[in-house]
């Protein structure tokens, strides 16, 4: 189930990404950045009092030329309205209201949203008096916050999370299917691909509103087998601040991946591999997606040696997600998209398969007669035995006498193993150790 979101809104320098750390109760806000925008972005998952829910920093807002004006904080604040369930807008009490300040107030008095002002900074009790001067702003009652020492944050925080409480965050009875996400940049090709595998299907059962309020899923049945389609197409809109809607876009992209159990990497063939492509592989690699790679518009690709050029960027510089199957299509025309099908089968059986302890054993006895493993100073690793601890994706925790010492190499090589061993193509595998004496 999608978590509801609270978007943290307001101007530069008032103290969003420390509130933001001391709410998710980590070091840095930057968790997800999104490189070539004029602002960071940060993409949280938090909690207070039992409530889950995604929190998001939206960055500056401030002033400018006209062309600023609309389009930093028309967007970011009415896509704030739109995308969050709570807005928590952060104003500066040391500095007092600005004219960036009444102007976002000004748009977020349009939304029905919950809204709280937060005035950081409050460090000095002795210093809420100057609180009145923020009645001004027409948002109701300000929330005197210290976000560098935590003054304050739990009862705003209190009243948050009252206010989720009150949504429909309660999952309705869903049909089971495979969850399917179609991930990718702008104009990859995931409208395409998403019509294609939806609307041009004659086995479409139904179309379901999605968790989030754009995204529609879709029901399809393929080959007997139910697939959710989660829609992702359509993250870029036709608007001169492409930026700061790609922004809220992303953060759907995200929603969306948290659902899936099937990612489905749609790449622009006519352009090839691009860091984008990889940070978006990388989003649904933390979050444990089985994973396709769709290489679209193959057949604007000329030539048997560009074609192979791209392939061989894909396996040289997605090696983190060396496990994703790839496949060439041409979304618009339909050419080679049935195989995608196939491919997201096999991707979800190896996502939720278990293999049995007997056979991991085995395979673990293997391990240690070829004598291959590491030390540390007088300590060598010995393994005891390694069982699956969980599916979806595949977790195996091996018992050790020293699981302090095992590095990333080592790893790398029993992961390299086990897919040698058994068949876990699509399916990321987590690896844990445990001591065992």
């Amino acid at each position: 189930m999608a978590l509801p979101i609270v978007a943290v809104v307001g101007r530069p320098n008032v103290g969003k990404s420390t509130l933001v750390n001391r709410i998710a109760q980590v070091d840095e806000a930057i968790v997800h950045e999104m490189r070539g925008v004029t602002r960071d972005r940060s993409y949280h998952t938090a909690d207070w009092n039992g409530v889950d829910f995604t929190l998001i920093d939206t960055g500056g807002i401030e002033m400018g030329g006209d062309d600023a004006f609309q389009g930093s904080i028309t967007a970011q604040a009415f896509e704030a309205t739109r995308e969050a369930d709570v807005i928590i807008f952060l104003v500066d009490g040391r500095t007092g209201i600005n004219a960036d300040d009444e102007e976002v107030a000004r748009i977020l008095r349009k939304s029905s949203k919950p809204i709280f002002l937060a005035v950081n900074k409050m460090d000095n009790p002795a210093r809420e008096d100057g609180l009145w001067e923020f009645y001004q702003l027409g948002l109701g009652d300000p929330w005197p916050v210290s976000a560098m020492h935590g003054h304050g944050t739990g009862d705003i925080l209190d009243e948050v999370v009252a206010e989720l409480r009150k949504l429909d965050l309660e999952p309705h009875e869903e049909v089971p299917a495979i969850n399917v996400a179609i991930i990718g940049r702008p104009n990859a090709g995931k409208s395409s691909l998403t019509n294609k595998l939806t609307n041009n299907e004659r086995s479409i059962v139904s179309d379901v509103a999605g968790t989030t309020r754009d995204a529609i899923d879709t029901l399809v049945e393929h080959d007997g087998e139910l697939y959710r389609i989660v829609d992702t197409a359509g993250l870029r809109r036709k608007s001169q601040i492409d930026q700061d809607v790609e922004y809220y876009g992303f953060v759907r992209a995200m929603r969306a991946i948290d659902r899936a159990d099937v990612a489905l990497l749609v790449i622009d063939g006519s352009i090839g591999l691009t860091n984008e492509d990889q940070r978006v592989a990388g989003y649904a690699a933390e979050r444990g997606c089985a994973m396709v790679i769709v290489l679209n518009k193959w057949d604007l690709v000329e030539g048997p040696e560009a074609k192979a050029d791209i392939r061989e960027r894909i396996e040289d510089r997605m090696t983190f997600v060396g496990y994703a199957p790839v496949v060439a299509v041409c979304a618009l025309t339909g050419k080679k998209v049935d195989r995608i099908w196939t491919l997201i089968d096999e991707a979800y059986a190896n996502y939720a398969k278990t293999i049995p302890t007997a056979q991991l054993n085995n395979f673990l006895s293997g391990i240690r007669e070829s004598g291959h493993t590491i030390s540390k100073g007088k300590a060598i690793l010995r393994m005891k035995y390694v069982t699956q601890t969980s599916t979806c994706p595949p977790q195996f925790t091996f018992f050790c006498n020293r699981p302090d010492i095992v590095d990333d190499n080592y790893e790398r090589y029993l992961e390299n193993r086990l897919r040698q061993a058994f068949d876990l193509t699509g399916t990321p595998i987590r690896l844990k150790f445990k001591k065992k004496d």
